[in-house]
């Protein structure tokens, strides 16, 4: 069976040391502990990295052991990633002021993965959102869906 491939957002790998959050954190934990079955194939780009550069110095420290730990492909950040992006943004599919999450959303339409995995429900993870992402998907050249899910969707 062919492995499904993940883009994993910053905030999956933000909510494994949310303490404050008990409920997330625990099915974060249950999540990461989970893909090792590989079944998965794991993606990240310069956009998540971006915002862990932008955490204080322990958790940064913390997340950057986390992905050295799980070791996801990085997917560069190229103009077509930029492009759809934008397009998302122009379009109002998401504010102006989201422009890491339109990023997050693009590159894991232009690699062509399966799904983007967030605790974003707001701007990522939940069913308009992807129907608007995928009318300009589709306006773009890009076929294949992209499901925009949480962890536990792919956790239970």
């Amino acid at each position: 069976m062919k492995k499904l491939k993940l883009y994993l957002e910053t905030s999956v790998w933000n909510f494994y040391y949310a303490d404050d959050v008990p409920e997330k954190q625990a099915i974060t934990r249950q999540f990461f502990h989970s893909l090792p079955n590989d079944k998965y194939e794991l993606y990240i780009s310069d956009a998540v990295l971006d915002e862990i550069e932008g955490a204080s110095h322990d958790q940064k420290n913390q997340l950057l052991q986390l992905t050295d730990h799980y070791k996801p492909v990085r997917l560069d950040l190229n103009t077509s990633v930029y492009e759809l992006a934008n397009a998302y943004l122009r379009h109002q599919i998401l504010p102006v002021k989201s422009g890491y999450d339109a990023q997050h959303i693009a590159a894991a339409t232009v690699y062509q993965l399966d799904a983007i995995v967030s605790w974003n429900s707001r701007q990522i993870a939940n069913l308009h959102r992807q129907r608007q992402v995928q009318a300009i998907n589709l306006s773009h050249g890009y076929t294949k869906p992209l499901q925009m899910i949480t962890p536990i969707m792919v956790a239970g």
